[in-house]
């Protein structure tokens, strides 16, 4: 299938390593100009960047940081002075929060939670709101943004869920509330959709020490999927391409679950 992004030009954050590489890997493969987002890893964004060629695609990295609005103007900028236009959209950048041990109260927890808050939600706004005018203009675009199904699984160790992301799922929660109210004001300016992509447990070339090491999560979430496995970073990538592709017509303003089934 022609997914129609060939020399689309594709704004990826947080893609030096991750999740991210997959999805800038994948825009790649369909020959777009993927632009790289990184925060402190150069090395790794250049890596991602070699990767797109690889695939079929053209890159150049930016530097993009979730907690400094000023840089989501230079790295829009960074788009539209390359290729003068931006296309796609994906918010995959996230500011860690780490996990409390669930014997642990999240209302104990010090002040350095609000910065993050914050970053994990303004950061994709201010993004958002600086690529929006091009879509306007040009009267096409996707925007995709990353989020977590722990905002909507339970918060049993038990269930998949975490004690503990309270935060963090708060900050992904407000995604989805943001993309799908952008669907429609910017719907009405053109063919631009927004869509929330909802991982799971998924497994990354950063994450396979937390997973072998985290108590049994993985098990325990795999064995609550019909396929009995967690997913790979890349099956993930292929359906945000997919939600940020020309053939995409008909899905917007939704949470798109992919979990496994789980």
């Amino acid at each position: 299938m022609d997914l129609g992004l060939r020399h689309r030009t594709v704004l990826v954050t947080g893609a030096s390593g991750g999740m991210g590489r997959e999805i800038a890997a994948a825009f790649g493969a369909e020959g777009a100009d993927v632009l790289v987002g990184y925060r402190s890893r150069p090395e790794d964004a250049a890596s991602t960047a070699r990767l797109v060629e690889k695939a079929g695609g053209r890159a150049r990295t930016a530097p993009y940081d979730l907690g400094d609005p000023a840089t989501a103007r230079t790295f829009t900028e960074a788009a539209l002075d390359w290729t003068g236009r931006a296309d796609v959209l994906v918010n995959n950048a996230l500011r860690p929060f780490g996990f409390r041990p669930p014997g642990d109260r999240f209302e104990e927890v010090g002040d350095d939670w609000q910065g993050k808050l914050r970053d994990n939600i303004e950061g994709a706004v201010e993004l958002t709101r600086r690529v929006a005018p091009s879509m306007r203009r040009s009267g096409w675009g996707r925007i995709v943004h990353l989020s977590s199904s722990l905002v909507t699984e339970g918060v049993l160790e038990t269930d998949g869920g975490r004690i503990g992301s309270e935060y963090y799922a708060a900050a992904k929660a407000a995604l989805h509330g943001f993309s799908r109210s952008t669907a429609f004001s910017l719907g009405r300016d053109g063919d631009i959709l927004s869509n929330v992509v909802v991982p799971g447990l998924t497994r990354t070339f950063r994450n396979e020490e937390r997973i072998a090491t985290g108590f049994g999560v993985a098990d325990r979430y795999a064995a609550r999927s019909p396929l009995n496995r967690l997913l790979e970073a890349a099956e993930v990538a292929r359906v945000v391409v997919f939600l940020a592709s020309a053939a995409n017509t008909a899905v917007t303003g939704q949470s798109v679950a992919v979990t496994a089934g789980a």
